[in-house]
């Protein structure tokens, strides 16, 4: 006969109890939806890679927003497919371009919380997120110019913040590119919008579902120059605390599930909010996954984000955020 245990974890388990003393508590207030905008067409087009998501067109910007806020979900990002492009990506620093006319749309019309991705890789005709260093088409050592690509990177965010946005999110990599946009936005008299930097974004192998949803891969080479080494965590910790020292408010690891050791570390080291990107490829590869019948797919999505705000993430912007906000 089993001797009489003192402690006995089994009876804070059961109904009634285990939702009271739960530790980790997901809300639909701390989801973020993507949305993509697409200056090309006319009508919606379905992401193949990303079941259940489309490109929408800016006409169809506020029923895309109206749907996601009847789940729940209060905040969205917007991610742009500009009509043209070109080697500086001006479409995305243009006073009429996708995104800032998808802003004004959004802002006007819902109270939804817009935040603006503030990258050049979509607008660009090569596909990096920058301005071209000489001769890099050819050099394949050469990628990016980094001080070139600032002053963009600044002019993209103070057009969001003419259009209406509440937050910007700048996504690049770029070395003091949270400087240059905070400069850039007191300047022009928006020193109440708030910066959402992507301080530590890896040079990951997840990302490919989201390249062909935002016309965004690159054309050449890759972004192992600009975007981090998947095997560094301390450099990822100075990163954070240099955009800090730059002024930004909320800080993201992207992607998250492969690096929720990293959204630990963050979380422990400053006193910021914490984001963390549940990526295109970590949402497929659970959708796939559930297509075979190997999983169930809303309770494994539950739990990877779960996962995430465990490990630390006080905002997490993720594909499933309508789907799983409805469980919530």
């Amino acid at each position: 006969m089993t001797e009489s245990l003192t402690d006995r974890p089994r009876r804070l388990r059961t109904d009634g109890i285990r939702s009271l003393v739960r530790e980790t508590n997901l809300s639909s207030t701390d989801l973020i939806a993507p949305v993509f905008v697409d200056a090309t067409t006319d009508e919606r087009k379905a992401i193949p890679s990303m079941p259940g998501h489309d490109r929408v067109p800016v006409s169809e910007t506020v029923a895309r927003v109206e749907e996601i806020l009847e789940t729940g979900v209060e905040a969205i990002m917007l991610f742009g497919i500009p009509g043209q492009k070109d080697a500086v990506g001006s479409q995305a620093y243009a006073t009429d371009g996708v995104v800032q006319r998808a802003i004004r749309r959004a802002t006007d019309e819902t109270d939804v919380y817009v935040i603006g991705d503030v990258c050049l890789c979509e607008y660009t005709d090569h596909g990096h997120c920058g301005v071209l260093e000489d001769n890099a088409r050819a050099d394949p050592t050469q990628t990016v110019d980094n001080d070139e690509t600032l002053d963009l990177l600044a002019r993209t965010a103070v057009a969001q913040a003419e259009a209406g946005v509440d937050m910007v999110a700048p996504s690049s990599m770029t070395d003091g590119m949270v400087g240059a946009i905070r400069t850039a936005l007191d300047g022009a008299g928006h020193s109440d919008v708030p910066v959402m930097s992507y301080a530590a974004k890896y040079e990951s192998a997840f990302y490919g579902p989201f390249r062909d949803a935002a016309d965004g891969a690159p054309a050449f080479g890759n972004r192992r120059h600009y975007q981090m080494d998947p095997a560094n965590s301390t450099e990822a910790l100075r990163e954070v605390q240099l955009d800090i020292e730059q002024g930004a408010d909320v800080i993201m690891v992207k992607p998250a599930l492969p690096y929720l050791d990293i959204v630990r570390e963050v979380r422990q080291e400053i006193d910021r909010p914490v984001a963390a990107y549940n990526v295109s490829g970590e949402y497929a590869m659970l959708h796939a996954a559930a297509e075979k019948g190997w999983l169930e797919l809303e309770p494994t999505a539950l739990e990877s984000l779960t996962s995430i705000k465990r490990a630390g993430a006080d905002l997490i912007l993720t594909y499933f955020a309508e789907d799983i906000a409805q469980h919530l």
